[in-house]
């Protein structure tokens, strides 16, 4: 197992920028930890010189910030970023066989923002192709025999893996919550929005939302703070939140295993005087689904119209087949299913209002970390909340018999981030 329980970042951090610790040492035991665990997981897209370019930033980041007193709050932050970000200096190929220069654009703003914060770029991580379900060659730090998930699939192993302590993320359908269950780490998918897009390689520009990964939940908070559009501090003190289970077809997706073990959680979170309510909702789970589906394929096809007309051979086959599929539905197909997410984001508000609830609980996923490559997993836990554009936070939550990780997903209402951050380092501790 490659997995890591590292320094808590926090700490880190405040070393760094007091000069506790060298930037110099810091990046040495990285490399040395890289050196012995990325050959194993290959979380991270190759690239020649890695750690003499960040000794190099390094450097100019010092020179920049020379006393202490004045250092940014991500002063000497390792990050990955996964690779349908732009990012200046390094090339884009989104998990795919085009030429770079096809995918070539202004640096995405969310990276911008964390590197004027005082973060240093570990390097691209491995995407899924176009961060959609073709794998690319990364393992689970917790099983190598196994998929740490997608499409964000480098981001959720190396944060696992102790490689980076934040790496970004995208999620469409379930590419963070999901990868963070089968690693066991904490990832965050913002309300649809309120973490920019610009700059990020779309896929699907009604779903697709910007988020990311960390080892705990003060790592996450302190990048949300940066991130978030219009950022708020929310009373850490306020009443426990009332929660929600949203019973019927689609929590039947999970397996009994997941399930015993969700129950097992709710069981812990009623014995710590939490209020737990049982809701019927998304009883027409089946028209989600098939309307999620819609708007991925039909987005893509609009997305990738050009590319595809240049670069058809270069696709893989479940690309070009999601891209075909998608060339097969009518603007008229799309503007309907668009009405019809609209219309359901409205109806999983009203009955969180409808029923007094402030945060629901579900499983992050089916079950544990399929066995194999070829596939990522199913994304069926989270796909209901990214249509829904409700902002979702999983955390760790315990091992299954063959001790990979479980993860819990939490899902607040629209424009909550803050208060998903406080009630959930409260529930974090309430379900140990």
């Amino acid at each position: 197992m490659l997995a890591q329980k590292t320094t808590k970042p926090g700490a880190i951090l405040a070393a760094l920028k007091n000069n506790d610790l060298e930037l110099s040492d810091y990046i040495d035991q990285l490399e040395k930890h890289f050196e012995l665990v990325e050959p194993k997981i290959q979380s991270f897209v190759p690239e020649d010189g890695r750690f003499d370019r960040l000794r190099h930033d390094a450097i100019e980041l010092e020179s920049k910030y020379p006393d202490p007193k004045s250092r940014p709050p991500l002063f000497g932050y390792l990050i990955g970023i996964k690779d349908i970000f732009r990012v200046d200096g390094f090339p884009t190929k989104a998990g795919s066989n085009l030429p770079p220069d096809a995918l070539y654009g202004s640096e995405a703003v969310s990276v911008t923002q964390l590197k004027n914060a005082g973060a240093l770029i570990m390097g691209k991580t491995v995407t899924t192709e176009f961060a959609y379900f073709a794998p690319g060659p990364t393992r689970n730090p917790h099983n190598l025999a196994h998929t740490p998930g997608g499409s964000s699939s480098g981001s959720a192993a190396a944060v696992a893996a102790g490689l980076v302590p934040f790496a970004f993320g995208t999620q469409t359908i379930g590419s963070v919550n999901r990868p963070a269950s089968f690693c066991g780490v904490y990832g965050y998918k913002p309300s649809y929005n309120r973490i920019s897009k610009e700059g990020v390689i779309p896929l699907s520009t009604s779903l697709d939302h910007v988020g990311f990964f960390t080892p705990d939940l003060a790592s996450a908070e302190l990048a949300a703070e940066i991130l978030v559009r219009d950022w708020q501090s929310v009373d850490r003190d306020r009443q426990s939140p009332q929660i929600g289970i949203p019973t019927g077809k689609y929590l039947e997706n999970a397996s009994s295993e997941m399930l015993d073990h969700f129950f097992m959680l709710v069981e812990n979170l009623l014995s710590n005087g939490y209020s737990v309510s049982k809701i019927d909702a998304m009883q027409d789970f089946d028209n989600i689904h098939e309307r999620h589906n819609l708007i991925v394929a039909a987005e893509a096809a609009l997305s990738h119209q050009d590319l595809f007309k240049t670069y058809e051979e270069l696709y893989h086959t479940k690309t070009s087949e999601l891209i075909r599929n998608g060339q097969t539905f009518t603007a008229d197909d799309l503007a309907n299913a668009l009405a019809q997410k609209n219309a359901f984001s409205a109806e999983i508000s009203g009955l969180m209002e409808e029923n007094n609830i402030d945060l629901w609980i579900t499983p992050s996923a089916p079950g544990t970390a399929p066995y194999g490559l070829e596939s990522t997993g199913n994304p069926v836990m989270n796909l209901p909340w990214t249509q829904s554009g409700l902002p979702t936070l999983t955390i760790p939550a315990g091992t299954a018999a063959n001790g990979l990780p479980l993860g819990l997903q939490l899902t607040a209402k629209l424009n909550q981030d803050e208060t998903l951050f406080a009630w959930g380092e409260r529930i974090a501790s309430g379900i140990q």
